[in-house]
């Protein structure tokens, strides 16, 4: 008679595990800054959340009991260890941002869980741990100086920007080119010809390229903050007591009394639709997009274009010694320019800005030259 083969235990889910050995982590490095912290009021915040975050454990490790799974012990992870020791030797002020955007990622990864099973007790145990999540980010957030939501992502952009920017690829990318066929076939050697063939074939290249990522990047921003929208309406949904307290933060932090804050958020809040709207604009400074993706494209691939164009010119014109140095001037004049104008994004002053582009062309310049003329030499 075959003897029948034992029924192998159930697995449990990977994302649980995940779960479980993160609510460790964290009660553990909120443990650690507890008992790094010198000021009383913020260890008792961290005692209180290292209290909450056993408790997520306990919660886990009864839905895989209850699942009929074996529970895991749990220890801290070496990344734990590892942020405890940096805590140690930096300060609490050094752990806090991380485990706040840690807060972050667990919210979204329980309203995923939570959306896969919604009706099941994983789907009530997700739901549960993301509010409370929620409410710790907002609670660190306070600590730290942060959004109040660290799981939304967003970013801002602009055609003046891709301009800028599309243009310095172009030229310096090109700039490069150039001067790599300069030291290839040698000054006294040059080909004009050859010049423009491998410069332009490159601006259009470049063109391509730059407007190929900047409808990407367009695209990608577009559907980022599609989903964020779509996660803040599940959250007014799931957890429209919290939004509520979010939303008349937001209202006092312009000045309103926080009764009326209070009474303000209650009435917004009774229109989903409209809170939705006035969260998007208020937490998530998401505006309606100014340029779609192929706008974008068009844009910061022609920008490129001109800039890449740039080196080029003067070849289409002279050729020779007064061709190489006239490319050489109106490009390093270029970069200079380019620079300047990307201070307008980066706050720095306008001629250090230039300077820094110059030097940036100067050796781009310096290295192509070199390596076309190693190149040749080896061939």
């Amino acid at each position: 008679m075959t003897a029948t083969a034992p029924t192998p235990a159930p697995t449990i889910p990977h994302e649980w595990l995940h779960h479980l050995e993160d609510e460790a982590d964290a009660a553990y490095l909120y443990r650690e800054l507890a008992l790094l912290e010198r000021e009383p009021v913020r260890a008792e915040l961290y005692r209180k959340l290292a209290g909450v975050e056993a408790r997520h454990v306990e919660m886990w490790q009864s839905l895989i009991r209850e699942e009929g799974h074996r529970v895991p012990s749990t220890v801290p992870s070496r990344r734990a260890r590892a942020m405890a020791w940096l805590a140690r030797r930096f300060g609490p002020g050094f752990l806090a941002p991380m485990l706040l955007e840690e807060e972050g990622r667990e919210v979204k990864g329980y309203l995923g869980l939570y959306r896969q099973a919604p009706q099941g007790v994983a789907g009530a145990t997700a739901l549960t741990l993301a509010r409370e999540s929620a409410q710790h980010a907002q609670s660190l957030a306070g600590l730290v100086g942060s959004a109040s939501e660290p799981w939304h992502k967003t970013g801002v952009g602009g055609i003046l920007r891709n301009l800028v920017y599309g243009f310095n690829d172009g030229l310096t990318a090109n700039f490069g080119l150039v001067a790599g066929m300069l030291g290839a076939q040698g000054q006294l050697n040059i080909s004009a010809h050859a010049v423009i063939v491998a410069g332009v074939a490159g601006a259009v290249a470049d063109a391509l390229s730059m407007g190929a990522s900047g409808y990407l990047a367009a695209k990608s921003e577009a559907e980022v903050n599609e989903h964020e929208i779509a996660m803040e309406r599940e959250e007014i949904r799931l957890m429209p007591e919290l939004e509520k307290e979010e939303l008349a933060l937001l209202y006092q932090a312009k000045g309103i009394p926080e009764d009326q804050a209070q009474e303000l958020a209650a009435n917004v809040m009774s229109d989903p639709e409209r809170a939705l709207a006035e969260k998007v604009v208020e937490e998530l400074k998401i505006a309606p997009p100014s340029s779609s993706p192929l706008r974008e494209a068009w844009i910061t691939g022609s920008a490129t274009a001109v800039g890449a164009l740039i080196p080029v010119a003067p070849f289409l014109i002279t050729s020779g010694p007064a061709a190489i140095w006239t490319s050489f001037g109106i490009s390093m004049l270029a970069h200079f320019g380019v620079g300047a104008a990307r201070s307008f994004f980066t706050g720095r002053g306008v001629v250090r800005s230039g300077m820094d582009m110059f030097v940036v062309g100067l050796g781009v310049a310096a290295v192509g030259y070199f390596v076309g003329e190693w190149i040749t030499k080896l061939l």
